[in-house]
């Protein structure tokens, strides 16, 4: 909707056709404050305004300054109790910047409240600055390529005003690095599947972020056969367009001292039909977001780069389009992957997990200190936890709660659920190594047992499985109307943190 950019906005100073958004804090000072808010302002409340904001139901008034600038105040009322979250700011600012889309607004002024109201909720100042901007960032968002008539997009100046300027600096910077990801991330999300078959998404990944100084290596079918990845050949042998196989490598401009390097795996099917056991057809217009961990993965590299983390990536996403001709794969067909392992198929829907097992394979051989995937893999999961959570499934107890705590503080959230062994028996085959159709109960948790057959236990692993929040929702105000962008946020911090960690050694 709007071209934004932010700046420190230093003294307070407002220009023509301005709105400027206050938080209050809804405590026993809260009339001393509003005395406060007036001084600020230069303005007077009516007695009528003081009574509605110090109402307990109302939230947020809007206040016409018609004798000076602003021209209009946003006042929000905000209760640190137990319903308070680190979203707060972020989803009420993302619905926020929606209802100004059709006003003639040319500089907001965002004053942002003092740390010590919220600090037993942030860990750190600086994030605490980002969650207002990721807020306007992410409810900027809109996806209107294919529309013929869009609306043009216009410049909003956000000046922002924060106890520590040096801070807000940082945030910003961050901000900017990390929402060209997640923008990236939902442009693959929400683009038909029509127009984004494998051999397009390889394009397109990799077009961009050679920009970036980032490696891109494509496997053709050619390739992908010499490498004997049969569960990729499998899933998308019914489609005219032939699966695609990328490899994303990035290496910070500066030497490191730091051994790790993390890789990260996306599912990417980007469409899913269901195959011969077909989906029904309600809801699979949504199944062009199949490749959403594909799509994590991309905006996170890309995030990673523009901010120069200095710790080496691999990002690894098998492509394919799972449809149905004459060629495509068959209940009961057995699959031999690069593994050796073979798979018989159970079920032509459950293709996400034979993609997989190749491309955990290809990346155990790589060698890094850390694999995370991440796949709209079970209905199953979303059965279990909703939309507002992706599963978490791993051995590996340092790695679950790191993961678990960066999820709480981006919202990103994951939820770890059991991976004991015993799961093993549903993925059994009689005439196969496995099954990929584990049955109906436990069925995230099958899934993700049967991918562990892939992965070089040797090297701690966790899986994510995002089918629940990678689709557009209601529950916040940046997730309603287009897919989401989820695990990005998680992800640029997981690495932002390693960085920090390994600089403290």
């Amino acid at each position: 909707m709007f071209r934004l950019s932010y700046k420190p906005g230093g003294k307070l100073e407002f220009k023509s056709f301005s709105v400027a958004v206050y938080y209050i804090a809804d405590d026993k000072n809260i009339k001393n404050n509003l005395s406060a808010f007036e001084k600020k302002f230069t303005t007077k409340l009516s007695e009528l305004q003081i009574k509605n904001i110090l109402a307990k139901k109302n939230k947020q008034i809007i206040i016409s300054n018609v004798k000076g600038r602003p021209e209009q105040i946003v006042l929000n009322k905000f209760k640190t109790d137990e319903k308070f979250t680190v979203d707060y700011f972020r989803n009420h600012l993302a619905g926020l910047i929606k209802d100004f889309k059709n006003d003639e607004l040319q500089s907001l002024h965002l004053i942002i409240p003092e740390f010590k109201l919220v600090n037993k909720f942030f860990d750190n100042q600086e994030y605490f600055y980002r969650s207002f901007l990721e807020g306007l960032s992410l409810g900027n968002y809109s996806f209107d390529k294919y529309k013929k008539e869009k609306d043009k997009t216009r410049n909003l100046s956000v000046f922002i005003y924060a106890e520590d300027e040096k801070l807000l600096k940082s945030a910003i910077i961050k901000n900017n690095f990390l929402i060209e990801g997640i923008s990236f991330t939902k442009d693959l999300q929400n683009e038909p599947g029509s127009s984004l078959r494998p051999f397009e998404l390889a394009d397109r990944v990799k077009e961009t972020l050679t920009k970036y100084g980032l490696k891109v290596t494509v496997f053709d079918e050619k390739e992908i056969k010499k490498r004997n990845m049969g569960g990729l050949l499998a899933v998308g042998q019914g489609s005219n367009a032939k699966p695609r196989f990328i490899v994303i490598e990035y290496k910070p401009k500066e030497k490191i001292s730091s051994a790790k390097k993390i890789a990260l795996v996306g599912k990417g099917v980007t469409f899913d039909t269901g195959g011969y056991c077909v989906k029904p057809w309600q809801g699979m217009s949504e199944m062009k977001a199949d490749m959403s961990g594909a799509a994590l993965v991309a905006g996170t590299m890309l995030a990673a780069a523009k901010a120069n983390l200095p710790i080496e990536i691999i990002g690894v996403i098998p492509a394919a389009e799972n449809m149905i001709n004459g060629e495509a794969m068959r209940p009961g067909d057995v699959v031999m992957t690069a593994s050796g392992k073979t798979i018989e198929v159970g079920h032509t829907d459950a293709e996400g997990r034979m993609i997989l097992a190749d491309a955990l394979y290809y990346t155990s051989k790589q060698k890094p200190t850390e694999i995370i995937d991440f796949a709209t893999l079970t209905g199953a999961c979303v059965v279990a936890l909703g939309l507002n959570a992706a599963g978490l499934f791993t051995k590996n107890d340092k790695l679950a709660d790191e993961l678990y705590k960066i999820g709480m503080k981006t919202y990103d959230r994951v939820w770890r659920l059991p991976m004991w062994d015993e799961y093993h028996k549903d993925n059994e085959s009689k005439i196969a190594d496995v099954n990929n159709d584990g049955g109906r109960w436990g069925g995230a948790i099958v899934a993700a047992k049967f991918l562990e057959n892939f992965v070089d236990k040797k090297i701690p692993w966790a899986h994510i499985d995002i089918a629940g929040p990678a689709i557009a929702n209601d529950l916040t105000n940046y997730n309603k109307t287009f897919m989401t962008g989820f695990g990005v946020r998680l992800m640029f911090e997981y690495l932002s943190n390693l960085e920090t960690n390994e600089s403290k050694k």
